[in-house]
């Protein structure tokens, strides 16, 4: 996997400059988790547009791909089952999606989208085959993609977007039902989240970042309120198997359903679906906090939380795996409102949210599509006036 110097730089100069001016300051300010309030973008349509997403006024949407189908402009056929995903720049200003497929016994992998400056498709191949359930995953800040396989024997794979090739197993970062994994690029050490209901929350530290050839895996143990503010220390574990299974056990804390992983400006922001909450944890600090919880407000649009990713306005964006089938903004005033909704997909889920690198355009799919089948998947673009 050849390592990409110049977008790492650039990368790391845009987190270093968001670092400071970053949302860190609204979480000293606001103690309560987010609660329901109306949306900076107003509120969604009555009614889906042709495409069946309803939205706010001001966007649109155009689906990108359909699993079983010719992507528009290539000859390469769409995956089933898409799932994590995340966009990348290339030189000349364009930018590529790359989508995991949740598709098991071997038939999973990844698949990418790239587009040139003007958002017109130029280009569809595979990056990842022979794998299986690659759900969710997360980029690196070198311009690689870490694809998360889904079961006991799941391990974690680095993918290069920029072209059709076969990713490279990281087996230093574990081997058990992996979600997602997040880069933070300050302190040089990757965060990932277990989907199980007796998951943990892992940290890894390489020996030599970025390389993620070895390194320490760790568990997190809570100490305190995470309603209130909570404290991380990490316990060594084997990378052969989950810390559920070790005799340090008990000195882990667990995290039910470990789903979506992301970093931004300091902070990783995880979900739990089996109690939908919205988690963020500080390394500088070692604080770790509850954003949202959806039982504190029953009136609340945002359950079933599943992927995760941050616009460059700190606002924090949830993609629903049943629910009402929405994808949901916290903004850093803590506010929880829908952004826009799936009609006619009550069979589905949401994945693969992600910004491209403008922050123009938002990406993501419905796993199963309206026919409830893997076969049946469908990815988005939504365009519209985000907040930068």
């Amino acid at each position: 996997m050849s390592f990409n110097r110049r977008n790492f730089l650039r990368l790391s100069a845009v987190s270093g400059t968001a670092l400071a001016l970053g949302p860190a300051f609204w979480r000293n300010a606001y103690s309560a988790p987010a609660q329901p309030g109306p949306s900076p973008y107003g509120a969604i349509s009555g009614s889906a547009d042709a495409n069946g997403v309803r939205l706010p006024a001001g966007f649109s949407s155009r689906i990108i791909a359909r699993s079983g189908s010719k992507v528009a402009n290539t000859g390469y056929t769409w995956h089933g089952a898409p799932d994590g995903g995340a966009c990348f720049p290339v030189s000349g200003g364009g930018w590529i999606y790359t989508s995991n497929s949740e598709k098991s016994l071997g038939t999973g992998g990844v698949s990418a989208i790239k587009f040139d400056a003007g958002g017109t498709i130029v280009g569809a191949y595979r990056i990842l085959s022979n794998t299986t359930s690659n759900c969710a995953g997360g980029p690196t800040p070198w311009g690689t993609w870490l694809s998360c396989e889904e079961y006991s024997g799941g391990r974690v794979w680095e993918c290069d977007p920029t072209k059709a090739s076969q990713g490279v197993v990281r087996s230093a970062l574990g081997t058990f039902a992996h979600e997602a994994v997040a880069v933070d690029s300050d302190d040089y050490r990757l965060y990932l989240t277990e989907d199980s209901t007796s998951g943990r929350f892992y940290r890894f530290t390489p020996s030599s970042y970025p390389s993620l050839a070895s390194g320490t895996l760790e568990a997190a143990r809570v100490s305190g309120n995470p309603l209130t503010g909570a404290t991380v220390t990490w316990v060594p574990v084997s990378a052969s198997k989950p810390a559920s299974q070790q005799s340090n056990a008990s000195q882990t804390t667990v995290f039910n359903g470990g789903e979506g992983c992301w970093y931004d400006r300091g902070t990783v922001y995880f979900t739990t679906k089996g109690d939908n909450r919205v988690w963020a944890y500080t390394p500088a600090s070692s604080r770790l906090e509850i954003i949202y919880d959806d039982n504190l407000y029953p009136s609340s649009p945002l359950t079933g939380v599943d992927n995760v990713t941050v616009s460059s306005s700190g606002d924090i964006f949830v993609a629903e795996d049943g629910g009402d089938l929405q994808i949901c903004i916290i903004t850093p005033s803590r506010v929880v409102a829908p952004l826009l909704q799936l009609v006619g997909h009550n069979r589905s889920e949401i994945t693969g949210p992600a910004f491209s690198p403008d922050g123009k355009r938002l990406y993501f799919s419905s796993q199963r599509g309206t026919s409830g089948s893997s076969s049946g998947g469908i990815t988005f673009e939504v365009t519209g006036p985000f907040r930068t």
